[in-house]
């Protein structure tokens, strides 16, 4: 058995009650949260003064600029088909409401359903 192993088995009874504490949701979430913190900070700490440099942003603005107009077509062809396809799928939503509509309308015994406060 390496020392890895050995480790690992002698872990819980060197943690504790944390092993425990870990388990619950909110704590579990809190160590999530701090890592992550910690991982950004230690991860955008050195960039964070050249992100704050005017001339990086006219730069990323002409970047994006240049970009846009590079590929000008496809990004129009791209948003006008996203936008069909929405409109179609609004459209199918809406017939697929009206059929459930006129399904419950039409259902055997809906007249002798009692009503609903807002109905009545």
């Amino acid at each position: 058995m390496n020392m890895i192993e050995q480790a690992a088995r002698q872990m819980p009874h060197m943690m504790g009650n944390m092993g425990q504490m870990a388990q619950h949701p909110m704590a579990g979430g809190a160590m999530l949260a701090a890592g992550g913190y910690a991982a950004g900070k230690g991860l955008l700490g050195a960039g964070v003064g050249l992100l704050r440099n005017p001339l990086v942003f006219v730069a990323a603005g002409l970047a994006a600029g240049y970009l846009l107009h590079k590929y000008e077509k496809e990004i129009v062809q791209a948003v006008a088909q996203a936008t069909g396809m929405g409109r179609d799928l609004m459209l199918h939503q809406k017939e697929n409401l009206d059929d459930l509509i006129a399904e419950t309308q039409s259902a055997p015994g809906a007249a002798s359903m009692p009503a609903t406060p807002a109905q009545e």
